[in-house]
């Protein structure tokens, strides 16, 4: 009778915490990336009733949560094999393949076969069943990196989705990630999706944390604070947005991290990552040899296998100046850590680490490359191209630089502006193809006609080419650089005791112009008027009879016209003698 009453006891408490606690708790823990929490809850959900494919589903899901895809798929596996052949769990299975890198075909011939099965659920459940499944399909592909799934796919599922149940906010959410994965030209329609999210379900705080996200992707400091703080006045204890302000202000305010970190420990689940924020905060004040002795300790312990320990020894190393180290660990972490989990701050360490020394620009550069093609924002993309340029600057590679610069330029969608002119002629000039130069330089003149530097290019990469002023490449680029620097001193002269020095400069380059141009004429061309042209140009841009310049021109002036006035044969005139 003893036993009886325990079975029955047991019986009891399993029915009763079935009833207290629901998968809807477990999905609540999941979107508040309360990881374990849920794990348990849906663990003891299955345990009660483990052909209840539902929530076989969701107990997959929370070990997918942990990059546990081995877990999932034996679950979903399993439930297959006794007999749980249920359009969750096809679903399921598809996820796991896709999360495994599988072939998407194969897991959408899933996902179709499940979308057949729901419809064909003949019970009152049907109009239930048939938009869940679809969102989990769409779930399946907004999860990991914007490589994992094929989210063009998915938001057509979720769009029906949408359709036949107009409650559910965590259609629209998928449906705001899917469209991120697009790429960053889809984050009107994320935001839009987002928004309608947050109508369906006012206190779900998800909506607005995921609009500050994308805001906080791009900068704009005013917009994703307006949106956290809505997801703290919705829910103070959700985990993610604190984790999120921390991470903007561990750089900029260590008094106001150190409030979103404590937050997010209380609110988030004990776990490994906890323990590891709590190092990285260590490090992000500043005390570098404590927070390294942090996370030895994490990975001497039961979070020896917690991926980003990996990642905070570079940043400690390499603070600490011990490049070895450092490179060492971050290429462990990139070669240990599930791509989905990789962020873009991440690469920017590895791109820090790796161009602190000569010799190892290969490295950086290959880090670059994959920040590239992981990062859906544009300006983050022109932000490492422009990293790449300079580095292959400093390595004097100029002209792998200037295929970096111009990638930069592609991804701005060709339109350069004139720090990119600048760029790309100062990059070509220096290393001595000059007939790039004239070329970005003649382009630089034609978008910047009232800037000075594409004139000076011209001009440098002219004579660069022709040394010996032989072929009069000089010439034309020259006489146009004079033409723009006579007026911007026109334009000067209006306040000419305040511009004095930069009227002084331009008239300097003019006279040094025209000097080489009274050469040419006189030396190449035999074109002595020409010649005598130039120092006329020189004596009325230098009127006074006291200035070097003056003398100057008006000495070559004199001899210029004696030179020009002798016959054939070098006599001065019919009656004139020879001159000694």
């Amino acid at each position: 009778m003893n036993r009886l009453f325990s079975l029955i006891i047991v019986g009891l408490f399993v029915t009763t915490f079935a009833m207290a606690q629901s998968s809807d708790d477990g999905i609540r823990m999941l979107n508040y990336q309360k990881n374990q929490s849920a794990k348990d809850i849906f663990k003891k959900l299955y345990d009660a009733d483990t052909k209840n494919a539902e929530n076989v589903y969701w107990y997959g899901q929370a070990f997918l949560a942990f990059d546990d895809y081995a877990g999932a798929k034996a679950l979903y596996q399993k439930a297959l094999q006794d007999g749980v052949n249920d359009p969750y769990i096809l679903v399921g299975m598809g996820h796991v393949e896709i999360m495994e890198g599988g072939d998407i075909n194969s897991a959408k011939q899933k996902f179709e076969q499940a979308i057949t099965m729901a419809k064909d659920v003949k019970d009152k459940k049907k109009k239930k069943v048939y938009p869940e499944i679809l969102d989990a399909i769409g779930r399946a592909n907004a999860d990991g990196g914007s490589k994992k799934g094929d989210p063009f796919y998915a938001v057509e599922k979720l769009k029906e989705a949408a359709t036949l149940d107009p409650k559910s906010a965590d259609i629209l959410i998928d449906m705001g990630i899917c469209y991120l994965k697009m790429g960053a030209d889809e984050g009107g329609e994320a935001v839009k999706a987002y928004m309608d999210a947050a109508t369906r379900e006012p206190k779900n705080p998800l909506p607005s944390y995921r609009i500050g996200r994308i805001y906080q992707s791009q900068g704009n400091k005013e917009l994703f604070e307006q949106f956290y703080n809505t997801t703290i006045a919705t829910d103070p204890s959700f985990p993610p947005v604190y984790l999120s302000l921390y991470d903007y202000y561990a750089y900029r305010d260590i008094t106001k991290a150190k409030d979103y970190i404590e937050k997010y420990i209380q609110y988030a689940d004990k776990s490994c990552e906890t323990d590891f924020f709590f190092a990285d905060y260590l490090f992000r004040q500043g005390k570098y040899q404590e927070s390294l002795d942090k996370t030895k300790a994490l990975d001497a312990g039961e979070c020896k296998s917690y991926y980003r320990n990996n990642l905070l020894f570079a940043y400690n190393y390499d603070r600490l100046g011990d490049t070895t180290n450092a490179k060492s660990y971050i290429d462990k972490y990139f070669s240990n850590s599930p791509a989905g989990k990789i962020t873009s701050g991440d690469y920017d360490i590895a791109i820090t680490i790796y161009t602190k020394n000569a010799g190892t620009e290969a490295k950086a550069i290959d880090y670059i490359k994959k920040a590239i093609d992981a990062d859906t924002v544009i300006n983050n993309k022109v932000k490492y191209c422009n990293q790449a340029a300079d580095l292959y600057g400093r390595a004097k590679q100029y002209g792998e630089q200037i295929k970096w610069l111009q990638k930069a330029v592609t991804l701005k969608g060709g339109s350069m502006g004139e720090a990119d002119y600048y760029k790309m002629a100062n990059t070509a000039l220096t290393g001595k193809d000059y007939a790039a130069t004239m070329e970005i330089a003649k382009n630089y003149i034609a978008a910047f006609p009232d800037k000075p530097q594409g004139y000076y290019f011209n001009v440098k990469a002219a004579k660069g080419i022709d040394t010996s002023a032989a072929l009069g490449l000089a010439v034309e680029p020259m006489l146009q650089q004079n033409d723009f620097l006579v007026k911007q001193n026109e334009g000067w002269a209006k306040d000419s005791v305040a511009n004095a020095k930069n009227i002084d400069r331009n008239k300097n380059l003019v006279y040094s112009n025209l000097c080489y141009l009274m050469g040419y004429y006189n030396d190449v061309k035999k074109d002595t008027p020409k010649a005598i042209e130039s120092c006329d140009k020189i004596i009325t841009l230098f009127s006074d009879p006291a200035s070097e310049q003056n003398k100057y021109a008006v000495k070559i002036k004199d001899v210029l016209q004696k030179s020009s006035s002798k016959p054939a044969g070098g006599k001065a005139g019919n009656n004139s003698k020879p001159q000694k």
